[in-house]
């Protein structure tokens, strides 16, 4: 937490745009954020609800720091804000931290990810484009 400061959030304010630089990230205290994703020729695509307690943005740990999806503030929000330059510069400067932290990122990973492929065999269940055996 020494690397982070409290941040706040109108509703409709976006936090970031898919494609532009990954340079913080967040730990939602309370509210709702909402995760989309660009799809040409439509609205943007709701990929997910954060609340308290959640990560928003994994992107700035990885190369090359660029987001892959968008975050619009859903509701009021307070959250804390940290600089990604810096934590990546403590978790190099301390590899206890820095597996610690990543250790953490993969799994917000790894659950989004099952959340993700849920939810699409759910969309295709609706509209008959999963087989049964």
């Amino acid at each position: 937490m020494e690397h982070g400061h409290e941040a706040n959030f109108l509703e409709g304010t976006r936090l970031f745009e898919e494609g532009s630089v990954a340079d913080r990230f967040w730990i939602v205290r309370s509210g709702t954020v909402t995760l989309d994703m660009r799809v040409p020729g439509r609205k943007p695509a709701l990929i997910e609800r954060l609340g308290p307690g959640e990560l928003v943005g994994w992107s700035w740990l990885l190369r090359p720091y660029t987001w892959h999806n968008s975050a619009e503030a859903e509701t009021p929000v307070r959250a804390y804000e940290f600089n990604a330059v810096t934590v990546r510069m403590a978790m190099d400067a301390d590899p206890a931290f820095g597996s610690l932290i990543g250790n953490w990122v993969t799994s917000v990973l790894a659950y989004r990810l099952q959340g993700t492929r849920l939810r699409l065999l759910d969309e295709y269940a609706q509209h008959g484009g999963v087989d049964t055996v």
